[in-house]
């Protein structure tokens, strides 16, 4: 019997394991964690024959070696041990890779970008579903691709679900704590547990860069700009990666207001579908999607009449940024062959994506809005130009490299306030000094942070409180999931009764700054 291991004992990796045992691999899974939620995965794994190796890593000795390599997303590809297997010959791919292999008879489309895609593919799974598709989400978001296969060989993948977590650099594998996925509604009603007519996978660097044959129909760019650079070393390199993805995908949907991806135009993506916002005349080829007198127009070919599609007014979100979203997703959906009036009825009902620009609450007129995926600088410059000013701004967490240029600016222009959480607000408010912006405070904690805002929107007549982080979560919390979560939760108990009490703070980077205790 050949042998298979896999590394990474998360969703993707547990879905992978099943999948090759089912077809008749002898299969070992390796974590070096041992939490006991992974012992307890441990114990159900051995059930059905399959060995959990926890709290070692791989190792390539002996006569036993694997002949194929399966890696979680969460696990770096260039690490010694895969650097060591492909040296050896042993097959190494990623989870979705071994997805595709089992899916690849149906049509995909396959959605990347540093940010949007979550939105855009929650936003095309639910046209599809409007549509009668079965076309479950997965990879990034949804269902764990593998678990897509499984369901296909007629066997149930028990609805365990990845959180979505890589959007801005955070990943879902490598963790036990995993939170109710962040999907819409309109993906968590289809089941993958029946004949399925299309797959649409939210597709990470991460899971480009470990998939070799992955060549979906219809292939998605959102946005493009510097992130996971500790991973993938240069941008050039982040680059290749994601153009690996589209230039594998018999049709192409590229956002054309992105500033990296227009400025290659025609010359680099000849064959493109191209979109933008500003209307016909800033499309980038003589075919794509634009917005023109408040409706997202279809444009074919170079010789087709223009025709509308669906209101722009119809998409309940906010944000230039959402349009955008809106039209790469309605493209998809045109060139997948999918009516107006299925579009329509989804676009109309889709209430968004939990954690961007989520709506929690509102408190004496004060909007809570819950934007904890934006991870990076770009994401939260969106986020705070999206909402309404002034406004107060929670950011901080664990920093990332990145150009906050932008979103200090966005700072100066749109916030009343910021109050700083984690590790990375020491140097969050340096940087804010720099720029010659002093309203802000440091308060360490969320549960400091939401009555502290509360109690400045007041003094400021903000009309809106923001998470918008700006960082990766895992200083304080496993993923940005629970991060969200959490802010949901103290919001909602602060609207439902909670009132401040001042007690004071260590003296830290602003002396006239308060701790916040919740109290009834």
């Amino acid at each position: 019997m050949s042998k298979a291991t896999v590394i990474g004992l998360g969703k993707s990796g547990v879905a992978a394991a099943r999948l090759l045992k089912r077809e008749g691999w002898e299969v070992e899974l390796s974590d070096g964690n041992t939490s006991k939620t992974l012992l307890e995965q441990q114990q159900e794994l051995a059930a059905e024959q399959i060995t959990v190796k926890l709290g070692q890593s791989l190792e390539l000795n002996g006569a036993n070696l694997p002949q194929l390599i399966v890696v979680s997303p969460g696990v770096p590809w260039d690490i010694p041990v895969l650097v060591e297997a492909r040296q050896l010959g042993i097959e190494t791919i990623g989870e979705m890779e071994l997805a595709w292999r089992n899916l690849q008879s149906l049509p995909w489309v396959g959605i990347t970008g540093t940010n949007g895609k979550t939105t855009t593919t929650a936003l095309i799974a639910a046209i599809f579903q409007a549509a009668e598709l079965n076309a479950p989400a997965c990879g990034n978001i949804g269902y764990a691709a593998c678990e897509v296969a499984l369901s296909q060989r007629g066997r149930g993948a028990g609805g365990q679900r990845s959180t979505g977590a890589e959007e801005a650099g955070e990943t879902f594998d490598d963790s036990s704590l995993l939170t109710p996925n962040s999907c819409t509604d309109a993906i968590n009603r289809v089941s993958p547990n029946s004949s399925l007519d299309w797959v649409i996978a939210e597709v990470s660097s991460y899971q480009i860069e470990s998939s070799v044959s992955l060549a979906p129909r219809i292939g998605v760019w959102t946005t493009f700009t510097p992130d996971h650079l500790s991973r993938h070393q240069t941008l050039e390199n982040y680059y290749n990666i994601k153009a690996k993805l589209l230039h594998q995908s018999e049709l192409q949907v590229f956002n054309g207001d992105d500033a990296y991806l227009s400025q290659l135009g025609l010359s680099a993506w000849p064959d493109a579908y191209w979109t933008s916002v500003r209307g016909k005349d800033f499309l980038i080829s003589e075919k794509g999607f634009y917005i023109e007198d408040g409706w997202v127009v279809e444009k074919l070919t170079a010789t087709s009449t223009p025709e509308p599609i669906v209101k722009v007014s119809s998409l309940r979100m906010v944000g230039e940024h959402n349009q955008q979203n809106l039209l790469m997703a309605v493209a998809t959906a045109r060139l997948a062959g999918i009516n107006r009036d299925a579009i329509a009825l989804a676009v109309r009902e889709f209430p968004g994506v939990a954690h961007r620009l989520e709506h929690i609450c509102t408190w004496e007129g004060i909007d809570f809005i819950n934007d904890s995926k934006a991870t990076n600088y770009d994401a939260a410059e969106v986020g705070l130009a999206s909402v309404n000013s002034p406004a107060i701004l929670i950011a901080g967490g664990e920093a990332k490299a990145g150009d906050d240029t932008g979103w200090l600016a966005q700072i100066q222009t749109k916030a009343a306030a910021v109050l700083l959480i984690g590790s990375a607000a020491p140097a969050f408010a340096k940087r804010l000094r720099e720029v010659g912006y002093h309203t802000y405070h440091i308060v360490e904690t969320m549960e400091r942070a939401v009555p502290k805002s509360a109690e400045l929107a007041k003094q400021y007549q903000a009309s809106v409180v923001l998470l918008s982080p700006a960082c990766a979560s895992f200083d304080q919390y496993p993923n940005f999931e629970v991060r969200g979560d959490r802010f949901r939760h103290l919001c909602l108990a602060w609207a439902g009764g909670w009132k401040p009490a001042r007690a004071e703070l260590p003296e830290l980077e602003n002396s006239s700054q308060e701790s916040i205790v919740q109290s009834r």
